[in-house]
């Protein structure tokens, strides 16, 4: 573990620098360097941001494998959706009506599940997401099965800022 630790630090030092937002405070941090935080910062902030980040998450799933099952299968029903995710059908059908509210997804009772534009494109950023966050993990060590597990819960929760040092340290890493 200390020399994947040493790799993952030795990797990180190009950017020597890292700006991160919390919060929508900027904080700065070198790299060895306990992170230097406002005092004014708001711990209540970082929750809320997190709680939507959960929220996000469901919807971002559902419509990345909606797309998914649209590719694999030529479409995408409830029953399908119930199956992958493990949860019930009336799971499903509440969800899909709030991607519809919401103007992701189109839908009628019986019958295949499609995405709108805003869907599809919330789709492929979301692919695009997952996969900076798995290169990156892959990159610094991890086994790819592994990799690919923790890339799914990541890629919710992960800054824009931050997904560009991933990608940045797994592009210098090939």
């Amino acid at each position: 573990m200390c020399g994947l630790l040493k790799l993952v630090k030795a990797k990180l030092i190009f950017a020597n620098l890292v700006v991160m937002k919390v919060a929508g405070q900027k904080l700065e941090r070198s790299m060895g360097d306990k992170a230097v935080v406002n005092p004014r910062h708001n711990k209540a902030e970082v929750f809320a941001r997190l709680r939507d980040a959960h929220a996000r998450e469901v919807t971002e799933d559902y419509v990345e494998m909606i797309g998914d099952l649209i590719a694999e299968e030529g479409e995408a029903r409830s029953v399908a959706l119930a199956e992958r995710f493990g949860v019930t059908a009336a799971t499903v059908n509440n969800t899909i009506k709030r991607l519809e509210r919401d103007g992701f997804v189109t839908s009628r009772p019986y019958r295949a599940i499609f995405l709108t534009e805003k869907g599809e494109a919330l789709a492929k950023k979301c692919r695009e997401r997952h996969q900076i966050v798995y290169n990156f993990l892959v990159s610094i060590g991890v086994d790819p099965e592994i990799a690919e597990f923790d890339a799914e819960g990541i890629e919710h929760h992960v800054s824009e800022e931050t997904l560009a040092v991933f990608e940045r340290v797994a592009k210098s890493s090939v």
